[in-house]
C-alpha cells in the first residue's frame, strides 16, 4: 500500500489493513452500538458554510488514510480508499449514526457536520481513537478560521501543507509488539447498571461543563489528577447504586464494580500514528469487601492508574492483543467465523469485565489567538453497549470542563447522583443544551 501523492491523490493508493483494535469494531457494530464516537466545537459565532466547505477541501488531501471505506475480505476486514471529496453535512441525522456498509454504496468513516454555532466531526473506531480524531479536527479548524481571518495561518497539530509521513499510518500495535511475554489476568464478570435499555434504536445525550478550577482544586486535595477524581466519583456513584438495590435483584449479585479507562499510548511510546493506539486501564472496587468510602475510593484509583500505566504492564496487553491475531491458527480463519468469535468474545468477556467507560481526551490546545472564537468543546463517546448502557466523555478547554453522558436506557439516575456529587463537593456543575 502507498500514501497517494497530495497532487494525485488516487495515484498508488489501494488498501490498508485494519490496526489491531480496529479488528473487534466490524464484528460488533450495528445501528445501535455504531462504534462512532464525535468531537464538536461550540463556536462565539455562527458556522460560515462557504469557509467551511474551502477549509474542509484545504486539508483533505493531507489525511488520505481517513478517506476510506471498510470492505470485506475472506480471512480479514480492510479499508480501500476512496477518491471522492469529503462533503460537510448539515447535523439533522442524530448523534454518533452509524455508516453505511455495502458492496454498492461504501461510504467514508468518518464525516463534519456542522449546525448553527457549531462544527462537529464523528470518527468510527475503526479508522481511529480520540487522539488522531483531535489532530484532524485542530487542523480543520485552524483552516476554517484562516478562511476569513488572515491572522491564523498555520497553526495546528498537523499543518495541511506538511509532508505525510509514512509513520502516520503504521500500526503501532505491531511496531512496539514483544513476542513471549507474560499473559494478562482474566477478569472476573463485573456489575452491571439496572436500567431497562430503550427498545428503539435511540442515544441521549446529557452534557455538562464544570469548572476546572472547582475540579482543579479538589483534585489537588486529594492528591491526584482530575481523570483519577472523575473515576473515583464514577465508582463510588456506581457503589450508591448497587447498595439501594433490593436483595432479590439479580443485578446486585455481581459485586465487582469496574471502570474501563482508555489511556492515550502515545504518552508513553513515541510514534506519529494517526491510527487507533490506546488500551485500557481497569480501577475496580470489591463490595465484598464492604462499603467504601470515598477517600478510600481515590486513593484506590490513583495507585492502579499508576501502576497499570506502567510501560511493562502495557506491554503485557500489547503482546496479548497482537499475539493472538498472528497465530498460523486464527489468521486461517474465514471471516464469518472470526466474526462470530469475536462478537461472542465481546460480550461474554469483554463487555462483562466492566461496569462504566470513562474517556478523558484531556485539553484541548488550541492557538491563542484562535481561542476567543470557540467557547468550549464536547466529547461523546460511542452509543455505549447493551450491557454498559451509559458511558461517559470528558474534554477540557480553558477553563471549561465537559462532561458528557451517553444513555440507551430510559432513566437519569445515574448522571444525576454524579453531578449531584460534584456540587455537594462545591464543583459548580451547568447542564447545558446540545
Amino acid at each position: 500500500m502507498k500514501i497517494p501523492d497530495k497532487t494525485n491523490t488516487g495515484s498508488g493508493y489501494s488498501w490498508l489493513p485494519l490496526d489491531n483494535a480496529a479488528k473487534i469494531y466490524p464484528a460488533v457494530q450495528s445501528q445501535e452500538h455504531t462504534t462512532v464516537f464525535r468531537i464538536s466545537a461550540v463556536l462565539t459565532e455562527r458556522v460560515k458554510v462557504r469557509s467551511l466547505m474551502h477549509a474542509v477541501s484545504k486539508i483533505e488531501t493531507r489525511f488520505p488514510y481517513f478517506k476510506v471505506c471498510l470492505k470485506k475480505g475472506f480471512f480479514w476486514y480492510y479499508l480501500e480508499y476512496i477518491d471522492k471529496p469529503i462533503i460537510p453535512l448539515a447535523d439533522r441525522f442524530g448523534i454518533c449514526c452509524a455508516f453505511r456498509h455495502s458492496a454498492s454504496d461504501c461510504s467514508f468513516l468518518f464525516r463534519i457536520i456542522a449546525a448553527d454555532n457549531r462544527i462537529s466531526v464523528e470518527f468510527s473506531h475503526i479508522i481511529t481513537d480520540g487522539e488522531g480524531a483531535s489532530v484532524f479536527f485542530k487542523t480543520l479548524l485552524s483552516a476554517y478560521f484562516g478562511e476569513y481571518d488572515n491572522s491564523i495561518t498555520g497553526n495546528s497539530d498537523v499543518l495541511p501543507d506538511e509532508k505525510i509521513f509514512d509513520s502516520e499510518i503504521e500500526d503501532a500495535y505491531n511496531h512496539y509488539f514483544q513476542a513471549n511475554i507474560p499473559p494478562v489476568i482474566h477478569y472476573t464478570k463485573a456489575f452491571h447498571l439496572p436500567y431497562k435499555a430503550v427498545r428503539k434504536p435511540e442515544f441521549n445525550v446529557l452534557v455538562a461543563r464544570i469548572s476546572v478550577e472547582g475540579i482543579k482544586l479538589k483534585a489537588k486535595e486529594n492528591e491526584v489528577s482530575i481523570t483519577d477524581y472523575l473515576i473515583a466519583v464514577y465508582l463510588f456513584v456506581l457503589q450508591e447504586i448497587h447498595n439501594e438495590l433490593p436483595h432479590y435483584s439479580p443485578f446486585g449479585k455481581r459485586k465487582i464494580i469496574r471502570i474501563q479507562v482508555p489511556v492515550n499510548l502515545r504518552r508513553i511510546y513515541p510514534t506519529r500514528s494517526m491510527r487507533n493506539f490506546s488500551l485500557f486501564v481497569l480501577p475496580e472496587i470489591d463490595l465484598r469487601l464492604g462499603k467504601y468510602t470515598f477517600n478510600e475510593i481515590i486513593k484506590i484509583v490513583h495507585y492502579k492508574m499508576k501502576l497499570e500505566t506502567d510501560e511493562k504492564l502495557i506491554n503485557k496487553i500489547i503482546s496479548r492483543n497482537v499475539g493472538s491475531e498472528k497465530k498460523i491458527l486464527v489468521r486461517g480463519i474465514p471471516l464469518f467465523v472470526k466474526n462470530w468469535i469475536l462478537y461472542h468474545k465481546y460480550y461474554t468477556q469483554g463487555a462483562n469485565q466492566y461496569s462504566g467507560v470513562i474517556t478523558n481526551l484531556g485539553k484541548m490546545e488550541i492557538p491563542a489567538h484562535m481561542m476567543e472564537k470557540i467557547d468550549y468543546f464536547v466529547f461523546i463517546p460511542p452509543p455505549p453497549n447493551k450491557k454498559l448502557k451509559i458511558n461517559c466523555g470528558v474534554i477540557g478547554y480553558m477553563d471549561k470542563l465537559v462532561v458528557s453522558f451517553g444513555n440507551i436506557t430510559d432513566s437519569n439516575e445515574m448522571q444525576k447522583k454524579f453531578f449531584r456529587f460534584l456540587t455537594g463537593e462545591g464543583i459548580h456543575v451547568k447542564l447545558v443544551t446540545y
